[in-house]
């Protein structure tokens, strides 16, 4: 893992861990990188945080400083940044958002010119540049000075793409949207406003402060309570900057990024659109999802966790959906990152084509009991490797058989090992979590259980 990016960028407490000369310095590096000889264009857009404005200001400047131009999208969705940043000829695209976290962290995402996450290549070397370990890129002067440009429109045409998506007029549809008071608090109404839906919108009032308070993708009790009072069809939620999408059924259930892979796999197989029969997961994905895309006669793939590696694996092998359970989706005909926009229309998409509810669509998906316990230990690729753990591992597998699973995996910055276990109750579950703890601390590798 990199210093200071990680699966999904350079994250921390804004003027912390990540403070506006860290900004300034990744801009001016970013121009000259992208510019040797021709002069890059960078778009760049941000999501309601109050010091999001800082830091597009910082990027701005370090960009032109090395004669690059920097194109503002303004507030806007990291999927835009992705999409413009590939239909647009960008030399690469950068995305101002700390995503699901609180306001007073932030974070900075590099895309190249395809819309996907930054090659390690190159994050390397902005990290050398960060820590003094490479020259000062040379500052351009006169006319060679770049521009900022106000680039909104390129925010209105990826509205655009989007409508252009749905095979389906939503007129009569009741749709709840809970923006995160996030990047799609003027976005996502104006989709749904345009496909004809009656539109319902909470966490549309953004003051800088409150992104992602009691709202969004990680609390769901606001949508849910505003489609059970309104009677609503259905509800998606989305995260700070909109990678993601969440769903609530007519019920007011909720509906995960587990089980909204399977509809829309289980759809796209039955069209004829699945085309490798493959469904790319993370490892953490719930075995239910598992379980029943078996029944459906649907292959999957499992990756580390990240929607970074999910990405990698569906480019390399042709596969068409992937994503994890938090909601990152993705959708490889339509994005290169996860787009909760697009993975909202392609849920309303199988809702309108096979005229059923949301709750009866996901009723095949039956989600596994979990319990995930984090333990430090002495050291973690020792402790992976020691043989009693590892037996330990195989007796809890063998007794869950088909009924269940159990994963063991290192956090990639802590030194904490994550032990988690799915099965039919929660009894099991602990039992088998607890007997690996067990083997770790006979053998003297526990430190102790977080």
């Amino acid at each position: 893992m990199s210093k200071y990016f990680g699966t999904d960028g350079f994250r921390g407490e804004a003027n912390v861990d990540l403070t506006a000369e860290h900004a300034f310095k990744i801009g001016r590096f970013v121009g000259w990188y992208f510019g040797r000889g021709k002069g890059a264009t960078v778009v760049i857009g941000k999501d309601t945080r109050r010091s999001s404005y800082m830091y597009e200001c910082a990027l701005a400047a370090g960009l032109t400083s090395s004669g690059a131009d920097a194109y503002l999208l303004h507030v806007t969705t990291t999927p835009s940044v992705s999409y413009i940043a590939r239909v647009d000829d960008f030399d690469c695209g950068i995305m101002i958002s700390a995503s699901h976290n609180p306001y007073h962290d932030n974070g900075i995402k590099l895309l190249n010119s395809q819309g996907e996450k930054m090659e390690e290549s190159v994050l390397d070397e902005i990290e050398k540049y960060l820590d003094g370990l490479s020259p000062e890129p040379p500052l351009a002067v006169g006319a060679d000075i770049g521009r900022t440009v106000d680039y909104s429109a390129g925010r209105n045409r990826y509205i655009g793409y989007l409508i252009s998506l749905s095979t389906h007029s939503y007129k009569g549809i009741k749709v709840g949207l809970d923006c995160a008071n996030g990047s799609t608090w003027m976005i996502a109404k104006s989709v749904f406003d345009a496909l004809g839906a009656d539109t319902y919108v909470v966490g549309n009032r953004p003051d800088g402060l409150n992104i992602n308070v009691d709202c969004g993708s990680t609390h769901l009790e606001n949508l849910q309570k505003l489609v059970r009072e309104n009677g609503l069809d259905v509800g998606f939620a989305f995260d700070g900057d909109a990678d993601r999408c969440l769903a609530v059924d007519e019920r007011g259930e909720a509906v995960s990024g587990d089980k909204i892979m399977y509809i829309c796999a289980r759809h796209m197989k039955d069209h004829g659109r699945l085309d490798t029969n493959t469904v790319v997961t993370t490892v953490m994905s719930n075995f239910g999802l598992y379980k029943a895309l078996d029944a459906a006669g649907i292959n999957y793939e499992k990756t580390a966790v990240g929607d970074k590696y999910v990405w990698e694996n569906m480019r390399a092998n042709g596969h068409l959906i992937g994503g994890e359970q938090s909601g990152h989706i993705i959708f490889s005909k339509y994005a290169t990152t996860g787009d909760g926009l697009i993975t909202a229309i392609k849920v309303m998409q199988v809702m309108l084509d096979s005229r059923l509810p949301l709750s009866k669509l996901a009723e095949p998906v039956t989600v596994y009991p979990q319990v995930l316990k984090n333990v430090i230990v002495d050291d973690k690729d020792a402790t992976l490797a020691d043989g009693a753990v590892t037996a330990a591992v195989q007796a809890e597998e063998a007794k869950l058989g088909d009924s269940g699973r159990v994963l063991l995996r290192k956090s990639g910055t802590e030194p904490v090992l994550r032990v988690m276990a799915e099965a039919q109750t929660d009894e099991v579950c602990e039992a088998a979590v607890d007997a690996i703890i067990g083997a770790m601390r006979s053998s003297g590798h526990l430190v102790r259980v977080k």
